[in-house]
């Protein structure tokens, strides 16, 4: 291969001559610099552990005590009575806690000795059942006569010189001098615990301005800082809440169990698998030592040791794999693998403390990571999201030439939505990656497997959802690829869909649209054509394509999938110029079409909303609300300006369903073009030209990125006047679940919603439903 050229500046070598560190020796330096800065912030944790953990559990604890303290202050108590009431209940309900379970413990230690005789009868006869006599035991038996014999030989005493035995008396101490070292050891933990006090009720008391000095040393990004902090508050009180439940739950049902079994202490021992669920892996192993030992040095029998092993067990099984996974669900947005990896490291800095407070600290680090750009690594090695979407793992295992791993991605992700609902999102994707990377970081091997595993992909596809066609029938439309082999495999997915939508459709390899190949190109009765592109600048490609399909064939309808084409090709004018019929830029929409040439009246059938059979009771719901006479419009008014404001479109809408009519109850401001009263108010407009009609056929939110680019709204003359481009709505549910209507955004220009954006218009969605059900209308707004 040739080298690449020298210019001024540049080096044959490709190295600059102003450069004055090569790029690898400064990836180099960034690392070093990273593995210093790491081991030195270790460091800082480990030696400043007596410091620290006190702070962290002060940090936690006033994590789960601020609602309380919030509520209260809410209802109009002073913020320091707020506090003072809410840990003095917490003393005061830790210390009756105590008092209860030390009772519990006084008693247990006056009945132990009684149990003695029971444990030695039971030891007896475990010695004497597992006892079993046989040639192991007697070749055991003499290899141990043996050895008594050599150390006897060995450690035999010289004639007169016995052994004597020296015992060391302690001075017995004075009651002063015990209290004294009861004292000493008790002066660390109880300065510790006096401490988190202290700390716990300073930050509930200023807890306002706690939080924004954190926010000021996060940054000056007060969005993305204020993100930081509600996720973290938020993902840290939801664990801490629901443990809380989890164990208190757990502890309860422990005590109970053991009481209908008689085992003594049950109370004590349901608040200590409580207490030791909060260690997480061994706190729930070392709270079930205690009730199995007292029930197997109680009971004479077996039966009380059998089923107190079967009530933990049973408990264990239920909470771990039924409630836990139920309450806390992605609540910590943690891993399995960083949950066990952060429970070590955090147990080797800080010991046992360390390993309680493991799975919150980790999850501030999880939070820091999505917030800060610097810290972004700690969400990747962290969260429980995928490292790489769907496309991207779909893409790195074909140039790692594993086309089954592919191959099973694929069918999963076709398995929650539909083949052309795949080949839109993540195929056209697929081969948008291999077409930027192509001539920059792939090496010849890559492009060798990546155009091998999508043959092999691509056909595995077809055999497992094959389409309905007959494989005799001659195809109407033919795809072809426009340029190269991405191309063609674009246009392989494309002839899928279409087949998989009861359309005859076929694909042809890889291949120039050139003068030679047109020459040999049979259609084969196919009277479309569609040109698959996936460069960015098409346009001079297929203007020539198309100018000898039309040439050849005048009467032959083409329609150019320009999967990123800029805008500017997308216009009428644009169309005129390339000589096409119709241009797309998805699968979903490239099926719709000519789905709309070959079958016109059909696919408009096909494309119109349907009507839910409750329609009837729909209807009745919505006039049930009385939200069409009209005295809520000015709050819903207001609300709509709030959704247009908040999502910055350019207009936002109220709409309601009846049975034949469209009705706006709300809207943000006047649409110049379309068809209003004196006073601006939209007019009502049929049901069956209206988008939101779509929202309750689908039975859920609706997002239409371009409405130009949906064959189902771009020839909807009433929505053509609104000059209108975007649509999102989201279901109105009344109480019964029944939609009366959409909460609707719409913006003059092509966009999309996340899906955080998209639970955000459901909840605005759900208190506009508040405010349409509340007899007066003047709910109060949130």
């Amino acid at each position: 291969m040739p080298n690449a050229p020298t210019g001024p500046g540049r080096l044959s070598s490709g190295r600059s001559l102003g450069a004055s560190v090569p790029p690898r020796e400064l990836d180099i330096v960034k690392v070093a610099a990273a593995l210093v800065s790491g081991g030195v912030l270790l460091g800082g944790l480990y030696y400043g552990r007596q410091i620290l953990i006190p702070l962290a559990i002060a940090f936690l604890i006033t994590f789960a005590l601020n609602p309380p303290v919030t509520w209260l202050a809410r209802l109009g108590l002073p913020r320091l009575l707020a506090t003072s009431l809410v840990m003095v209940t917490v003393v005061c309900t830790l210390v009756g806690l105590g008092t209860i379970l030390g009772t519990q413990v006084r008693s247990i230690a006056v009945e132990l000795p009684a149990y003695q005789s029971t444990v030695l009868t039971k030891l007896a006869d475990l010695r004497q059942n597992l006892k079993a006599p046989g040639l192991f035991d007697r070749v055991l038996k003499i290899f141990e006569r043996v050895q008594k014999e050599v150390e006897l030989k060995d450690n035999r005493p010289a004639e007169g010189s016995l052994p004597q035995r020296v015992e060391i008396v302690p001075e017995p101490q004075t009651p002063f001098e015990q209290a004294f070292a009861w004292l000493m050891r008790s002066a660390e933990p109880l300065a510790t615990s006096g401490i988190i006090l202290i700390f716990v009720f300073l930050a509930l008391l200023d807890f306002a301005d706690l939080r924004d000095r954190f926010l000021r040393l996060l940054g000056g990004n007060f969005h993305r800082s204020t993100d930081a902090i509600q996720e973290a508050g938020a993902r840290i009180s939801r664990y801490l809440l629901m443990q809380l439940l989890v164990n208190i739950s757990y502890g309860v049902l422990l005590a109970t169990g053991l009481w209908i079994i008689a085992v003594p202490g049950a109370l004590l021992w349901g608040a200590v698998g409580a207490i030791m669920r909060f260690v997480p892996y061994i706190g729930p192993l070392i709270a079930a030592i205690f009730p199995i030992t007292l029930a197997f040095a109680v009971d004479s029998g077996w039966s009380m040791l059998l089923w107190s092993v079967a009530l933990i067990v049973m408990l264990e099984l239920i909470s771990s794999n039924i409630v836990e996974p139920l309450l806390y669900g992605s609540s910590t947005g943690l891993s399995a693998i960083s949950l066990i990896a952060a429970a070590t490291l955090w147990t080797v800095l800080w010991g046992p403390l360390g390993l309680i407070l493991s799975t919150p600290l980790t999850v501030c680090l999880l939070v820091l990571g999505r917030n800060l750009p610097q810290l972004r690594f700690l969400d990747t090695m962290l969260g429980s999201t995928p490292a790489l979407d769907i496309p991207t793992r779909i893409y790195q295992r074909l140039i790692a030439n594993d086309a089954d791993e592919a191959f099973e991605i694929a069918s999963t992700e076709i398995e929650k939505s539909s083949i052309i609902s795949f080949y839109d999102a993540i195929g056209i994707e697929v081969l948008r990656l291999a077409s930027d990377d192509y001539l920059q970081d792939a090496s010849a091997e890559h492009r060798l497997h990546l155009a091998s595993g999508m043959d092999t992909l691509l056909d595995d596809l077809n055999d497992q959802y094959p389409s309905s066609q007959s494989p005799e029938a001659r195809p109407r439309v033919l795809c072809i690829g426009g340029k190269w082999e991405i191309d063609a495999f674009a246009g392989e997915m494309l002839a899928h869909a279409l087949a998989s939508e009861g359309v005859a459709a076929a694909s042809q390899s890889a291949a120039g649209v050139n003068a030679d190949y047109l020459a040999k190109l049979d259609l084969k009765g196919a009277n479309i054509v569609c040109l698959s592109y996936l460069t960015p600048h098409p346009a001079v490609p297929a203007r020539h394509a198309c100018r000898r399909l039309r040439r050849r064939w005048p009467n032959l309808r083409i329609v150019l999938a320009l999967w990123n084409a800029p805008p500017e090709l997308l216009t009428d004018e644009s169309l005129s110029a390339l000589k096409a019929d119709t241009v797309v830029t998805s699968v979903e929409e490239a099926v719709r079409r000519i789905h709309r040439i070959i079958a016109p009246e059909e696919a408009r059938t096909a494309q119109n909303a349907t009507v839910p059979d409750n329609d009837a009771e729909r209807v009745d719901a919505l006039k049930a609300t009385g939200v069409l006479e009209g005295d809520k419009r000015e709050v819903l008014d207001a609300l709509a300006k709030r959704a247009a404001d908040v999502f910055n479109a350019s207009v936002a809408v109220i709409t309601t369903i009846g049975k034949g009519r469209e009705y706006f109850v709300g809207q943000s401001g006047k649409l110049p073009d379309a068809i209003t009263d004196n006073a601006g108010t939209l007019l009502p407009m049929d049901r069956d030209r209206s988008i939101s009609n779509y929202v309750i056929a689908n039975d859920g939110t609706l997002v239409v990125s371009d409405i130009e680019r949906d064959p189902r709204f771009a020839d909807n003359q009433t929505i053509a006047q609104w000059n209108v481009r975007f649509y999102a709505g989201s279901p109105l549910r009344a109480t019964d679940g029944l939609i009366i209507g959409a909460l609707c955004i719409l913006d003059s220009k092509p966009r999309t919603l996340e899906d955080n954006e998209v639970a955000l218009l459901e909840t605005m969605a759900a208190d506009v439903v508040a405010i349409i059900t509340t007899s007066d209308g003047t709910k109060k707004r949130r």
